[in-house]
């Protein structure tokens, strides 16, 4: 089994060179995305560091499973990969059945979602985003708990923090964090 520093390092080297919408090197993204995670531990932790790693590289879940990458955390990833011909709601409706993969993806979109990062997309694009990115909250955010989602946003996005009452009213789902140690 690999650790999460082993992860980071694999992580760091198949996303070198590439750079996100803003032009900062991507790998800036998966360690924000990691560091929401790490109040639910090292396998989460390791999930954020590969999110994007089947979609945006070379890599496979096979490839991943054979360099030692624990299978849980190559299924959260697989769950959180982008499919051919799947429509991003369908995507978003599908990592909901899964706990682990519903926190990955909401780090995920509070980090693509972050008022700094957004500022200097171009005004017709970072509306697009915005837009997008709300709806998947309004998704997400019911298929976990409120301290779950908290805890995420807190570290990687807390501007978000004034929508949890709009979408986690009421008594919070169970803690992803159970979830996990069952």
């Amino acid at each position: 089994m690999k650790s999460v520093s082993e992860v980071a390092v694999l992580a760091e080297g198949a996303h070198a060179g590439q750079v996100d919408k803003i032009g900062v090197p991507y790998i800036e993204h998966v360690r924000a995305v990691a560091a929401g995670l790490a109040p639910f531990g090292d396998e989460l932790v390791m999930a954020g560091l590969l999110h994007d790693i089947v979609e945006d590289t070379d890599w496979t879940a096979e490839k991943l499973l054979g360099t030692g990458i624990p299978a849980r955390v190559v299924e959260i990833v697989e769950a959180v990969t982008n499919q051919a011909g799947v429509a991003y709601e369908e995507k978003i409706r599908r990592i909901t059945d899964d706990p682990s993969a519903t926190l990955v993806k909401i780090a995920d979109n509070a980090h693509n979602s972050h008022p700094d990062r957004a500022a200097q997309l171009p005004a017709d694009k970072r509306e697009r985003l915005a837009a997008k990115y709300r709806t998947a909250r309004a998704a997400l955010w019911p298929a976990a708990s409120r301290s779950d989602i908290e805890a995420i946003v807190r570290i990687v996005n807390p501007a978000l923090l004034a929508e949890l009452d709009e979408h986690c009213p009421g008594t919070p789902a169970p803690s992803a964090v159970n979830a996990i140690a069952e």
